[in-house]
């Protein structure tokens, strides 16, 4: 692999990508910690520090920029979730299915409206944000300098454009770097906790709060969940399609034997995204509450750790596996094509009754999947309940965190691999190549 890296840097437009993407990254990385005007950011940091919750879950994502709050404190989660909405409306709107049908230039229209989605996402959750930082009791540091109509339009300006700005980034890396930008942003998000965490890992063993013996342990069980979450990734069932030996003047066409893979894990991190986004809002509502009872409620919602919470987010990953799978995956179309160029599955009629068989095929192992993706995505809670330490060290054992690490690694070798091979060097794999992974 050592080997592979030195191979990479004597490819000029492969060293040239490297070298922008990093450019990049650090750019970004110099933009989280520029701080808004108006904000007490180390008194919001405490706060953040002592409530948790699900914003403390939300900040991995930003790399420490939405508990500071820094000008990059939304970060790319907006676009990622304006992203995600268009690909749903592709497959019920006619006029955006039909774009994306268009070849490029739909694609681009598409593209141009979700950067308009991410901006008026962005100037919502920079207004809601700021109500939010204005109810918060900082105790005698307080977090706004000065709260009002003014302080709210500086926030939605700041945070908006810092959102902007962070899309464009990763637009850059995706066209004239390596890998996919927006992928890339929220890895080196994630990745920039890590010397947090190994930092309160070793505090914790020095203090004694962590034994040796379980620090051991942790280290096994980080090996397995990567293991299996390389596997939850890379995952697939697939279906045999026999192709007909066609004669067609001198030349024979057809003949062979393909199959059409099924990704276990078809709908990816937008599960664990959408669950989050939805168990953020009674956290939020929570501050805008007077009533004691209600507030409480809400806040028992949104709860990191708790059992309501805990249930509520299996529930809904799953529910969100198979309502993905279902709006992205068409058998019915994939049937189709099948029966139109002449495939058929073994021992299954083409045409509706291919569309049934795929359908079922799909169904059950989106179960597997989606029963697999929610047990990883609660696993940190139980590592962090069970072993009584801190969520950033726990983060690392599961989750939506380890997911994106795993997979956007995964993607980026893939694409630098394919690089080497192309000018005859070795590759990272031995023995064959790395498929890649769907893009977030």
């Amino acid at each position: 692999m050592l080997q592979a890296f030195r191979n990479a840097f004597k490819i000029p437009e492969l060293k040239n990508r490297i070298l922008f993407t990093l450019m990049i990254l650090a750019v970004y990385r110099i933009g989280c910690h520029i701080p808004t005007p108006g904000i007490n950011g180390q008194a919001l940091s405490q706060i953040f520090a002592a409530r948790g919750g699900v914003f403390g879950f939300a900040d991995l994502f930003t790399g420490g920029a939405l508990s500071n709050a820094t000008v990059f404190a939304l970060g790319i989660m907006p676009y990622i979730t304006a992203s995600i909405i268009f690909s749903l409306l592709t497959s019920v709107v006619p006029y955006l299915e039909r774009l994306s049908k268009e070849g490029e230039e739909g694609r681009k229209k598409i593209t141009q409206y979700t950067r308009y989605a991410t901006i008026v996402l962005s100037l919502f959750q920079s207004y809601g944000i700021s109500l939010w930082l204005e109810r918060l009791s900082g105790g005698e540091s307080p977090i706004v300098m000065n709260p009002g109509i003014s302080f709210r339009l500086l926030t939605m300006l700041t945070f908006t454009t810092g959102s902007g700005f962070v899309m464009w980034l990763g637009e850059q890396i995706s066209e004239r770097g390596i890998g996919n930008g927006m992928s890339l942003i929220i890895f080196t998000s994630i990745i920039s906790r890590m010397p947090s965490a190994f930092g309160f890992a070793i505090r914790f063993l020095s203090q004694g709060i962590l034994s040796p013996f379980k620090a051991i342990l942790l280290v096994a069980v980080m090996v397995v969940v990567i293991a299996g979450v390389i596997v939850l990734t890379q995952a697939q069932r697939r279906i045999p399609i026999q192709y007909p030996r066609q004669v067609k003047g001198r030349r024979v066409y057809g003949g062979h034997r393909s199959y059409l893979p099924l990704r276990v894990n078809q709908a990816g991190v937008i599960p664990i995204i959408f669950a989050v986004s939805l168990l953020t809002l009674p956290g939020m509502l929570s501050g805008a509450i007077r009533n004691p009872s209600v507030r409480n409620f809400l806040e028992m919602w949104a709860s990191r750790g708790s059992v309501p919470y805990t249930v509520a987010f299996a529930i809904l990953i799953m529910a969100f596996c198979y309502f993905y799978t279902a709006i992205t995956f068409n058998p019915t179309d994939i049937a189709d094509n099948m029966k139109r160029y002449g495939g058929f599955v073994p021992g299954v009629r083409p045409g509706k009754a291919t569309a049934e068989y795929l359908d079922y095929i799909m169904t059950r192992i989106t179960f597997v999947g989606a029963m697999a993706l929610a047990s990883v995505a609660i696993f940190p809670t139980l590592i962090e309940k069970g072993m009584d330490i801190d969520f950033v060290v726990a983060s690392f054992f599961g989750g939506t965190s380890l997911l994106i690490m795993v997979g956007v690694a995964l993607d980026t070798v893939s694409q630098m691999e394919s690089h080497l091979l192309m000018r005859h060097y070795d590759g990272f794999m031995k023995k064959g190549r790395i498929r890649g992974r769907r893009r977030i």
